[in-house]
């Protein structure tokens, strides 16, 4: 595995660090109203609109929540209730790492600052940021971008607030639709791919492969 040598280890933060709870919610909520097969179907169009829901202006992350959570239930033919997207949206601030974070990611800390550019509300991350065991440099939001990945926006606000280009960080995430195919996009060569399952491998954006936070330190030598 070759050694990479960023100024700064950037990283999305719901799925890759914290452990992202959206399908065990609605399950929570609709698992009762659908048969598994149904249900399958109610968490892959959840998915997809809430990333068709961030590809426009910003909104807040509430919003994001609500509208696509009412477009899948209309898709699915169940009762849109508002207070069930309510619901959903306070859980996001309660959720907590992956087991393998936190000791990788204090081992990284120790010899490269880390800094987080996450889909988020300046007021929800860190309560799931004090959760992940390690100092960061620097969180960036959504909020603050005024622009959701996968936009290019919020990549280039954070080069902007860290004074760095393209070629001083490595991006870690593990998808490629949220952040690395943005992040190859702008010439971010330095890439590592967390395979956490949500995504096929996808060989052309060029990265480093790792299964969960415990391998990033051999990344970089450490």
């Amino acid at each position: 595995m070759s050694r990479l040598q960023p100024k700064y280890i950037t990283f999305d933060c719901y799925g890759t660090l914290i452990n992202f709870q959206m399908a065990e919610a609605a399950r929570d909520i609709y698992g009762a109203e659908l048969s598994e097969e149904r249900m399958r179907e109610f968490i892959r169009n959840f998915s997809a609109y809430r990333l068709d829901e961030v590809l426009g202006d910003w909104k807040p992350y509430a919003e994001v929540v609500h509208n696509a959570l009412e477009r899948t239930c209309k898709r699915n033919g169940v009762a849109f209730r508002p207070e069930d997207a309510h619901a959903i949206s306070e859980r996001v601030q309660s959720w907590g790492p992956h087991p393998d974070v936190p000791a990788g990611l204090a081992k990284v800390a120790k010899e490269i600052p880390l800094v987080i550019l996450s889909n988020a509300m300046d007021a929800q991350i860190p309560h799931n940021v004090e959760k992940l065991g390690a100092p960061f440099h620097a969180v960036f939001t959504a909020e603050q971008a005024r622009s959701y990945k996968p936009r290019m926006k919020g990549f280039e606000y954070m080069l902007d607030q860290l004074n760095c280009g393209p070629e001083d960080i490595c991006h870690v995430s593990s998808s490629f639709r949220y952040d690395l195919m943005t992040a190859h996009d702008l010439g971010i060569k330095q890439k590592v791919w967390v395979n956490r399952g949500h995504e096929p491998a996808n060989p052309y954006y060029g990265y480093t492969e790792i299964r969960d936070i415990s391998e990033l330190p051999g990344v970089f030598g450490l």
